[in-house]
């Protein structure tokens, strides 16, 4: 016999598991949130920063290959041309974003319910919503950018 639980069953041991914590001492938020932003706080500016360089390296190659130009000649022109005030602001929101993102899947993360259904619900929900605030923020940035003409 298969055990089921029902519908008003499925956050039951989210909950019992939350308060266990708390009564063995640990604060569910502490021990289950704050490592996870944390660590998206250190990863999210390292990944931005290992693709931007990464995309440089690309631009290098292609015009190093196709157009037959150096690769000081390009990295001259970036320089030149876009600067380095672009690299810092990029690097600037990565911070902002990772807090984003780590906020909206902490919070889908605990109301995941008990079943694989619940589980699937929650990350799709956790993709989309910070896949939505993401765009939302940047399109902020770039107006709060606009106004202070960087």
């Amino acid at each position: 016999m298969a055990f089921e639980l029902n519908k008003e069953d499925r956050g039951v041991n989210r909950k019992r598991v939350q308060r266990l914590m708390r009564v063995m001492g640990i604060d569910p938020y502490e021990a289950l949130v704050l490592p996870r932003f944390a660590a998206l706080l250190l990863t999210i500016p390292l990944l931005t920063f290992v693709a931007t360089i990464a995309g440089l390296a690309g631009g290098i190659l292609v015009v190093w290959s196709v157009l037959d130009l150096s690769p000081t000649f390009f990295l001259q022109r970036i320089v030149d041309y876009v600067g380095a005030t672009h690299f810092w602001i990029g690097l600037s929101k990565a911070p902002v974003m990772a807090m984003v993102i780590a906020a909206i899947g902490c919070r889908q993360g605990m109301e995941v319910g008990n079943d694989v259904e619940s589980l699937g619900r929650r990350v799709t929900a956790s993709v989309v919503h910070a896949i939505f605030a993401i765009i939302l923020i940047d399109a902020v940035f770039a107006l709060i950018y606009m106004e202070l003409d960087i």
